[in-house]
């Protein structure tokens, strides 16, 4: 059996999340305390005691989920399971980021200045009100390019994710998403909704922000990973520090091909997914992606403890 670890995005952030992980397993603790340290702030306290509102600001979350995620790939190894358990490793988004820190390829506090900084150029890229982002759901990704480009009328709108067969993000300029809703209900699709998110990411629009990851990761220390890395806009695996640098850059404004990803790894011999950290989104599609595909979350301490059961470790 081949698994692949997987590292969620955006969305997936919750107050309490990896607390019990942190309670339960000094090397989880350990994490946000690296996390903080790296930020000069405690941004542990935000996400154990907060507010969500305050949560869900990207300057945060970004930081927060990838640290959560961290949390509990540290209380894995705690109990003997490596990365190297995994053929491969990906996340969605942001989620990248946590994927490349749990191979070795950057390091836990690069990581955290990183996504932070990240949060903060892709808040700041687009006034606020000027984009907009919305999921269409029951259309194929093919259609959902094409409501795009017909939404666009000199515009930016562009498929942002494409998440699963039958759920596509689109993101640009205001107008042009919302003229994408109407054009996809036309179409068909079964819902089309704008999305409660404060920015238009993984479009043209977020070139500045690229401009600026380009900088930061200029400065940072990348090592090839102890795993390979399917990367978000190539759709396969990446192992050697310059790509993995030049494609993170790519990603900002590039969009997210989670749908063509995990049909990449089970052709490369995937049959199971663990998903390490807050929330069960990707789960939910990998198994519309394909239902071959095993997958199991790793976010608590029960669920750590029956990971290590099943591979009897």
């Amino acid at each position: 059996m081949t698994r692949a670890f997987i590292f969620p995005g955006q969305g997936a952030q919750t107050i309490g999340m990896g607390r019990a992980l942190a309670d339960a397993y000094p090397a989880a603790k350990a994490v946000f305390d690296e996390v903080d340290e790296a930020l000069g702030e405690a941004l542990s306290a935000l996400i154990w005691d907060g507010e969500a509102d305050d949560l869900t600001l990207t300057r945060n979350a970004q930081p927060a989920l990838m640290a959560t995620s961290m949390a509990a790939m540290r209380a894995l190894e705690a109990e003997g399971i490596e990365v190297t358990a995994a053929g491969f490793v990906a996340g969605h988004s942001l989620g990248e980021y946590s994927a490349l820190c749990a191979a070795g390829a950057i390091s836990l506090a690069d990581t955290a200045r990183l996504l932070r900084l990240r949060g903060q150029a892709m808040q700041e890229a687009v006034p606020v009100g000027v984009g907009a982002m919305a999921a269409l759901l029951g259309l194929d990704f093919e259609t959902a390019e094409a409501v795009a480009r017909e939404a666009a009328e000199g515009d930016v709108c562009q498929a942002a994710n494409d998440n699963d067969p039958a759920q596509v993000v689109v993101s640009g300029h205001k107008a042009a998403v919302e003229r994408a809703v109407e054009i996809a209900k036309a179409r068909g699709a079964k819902r089309a909704i704008l999305l409660p998110v404060s920015a238009p990411f993984h479009c043209a629009l977020m070139e500045p922000a690229a401009r600026a990851m380009a900088e930061a990761l200029d400065g940072v220390t990348i090592a090839a990973p102890k795993v390979p890395v399917v990367a978000n806009v190539r759709a396969a695996a990446v192992d050697t520090p310059a790509d993995i640098r030049a494609l993170l850059v790519e990603q900002v404004t590039g969009s997210v091909r989670w749908r063509e990803s995990v049909a990449w790894m089970a052709g490369e011999g995937v049959t199971e997914t663990w998903e390490i950290g807050a929330g069960k989104a990707l789960s939910g599609m990998v198994r519309r992606i394909d239902r071959e595909i095993a997958v199991r979350n790793i976010g608590t301490p029960d669920e750590v403890r029956a990971a290590v059961e099943s591979l009897g470790a």
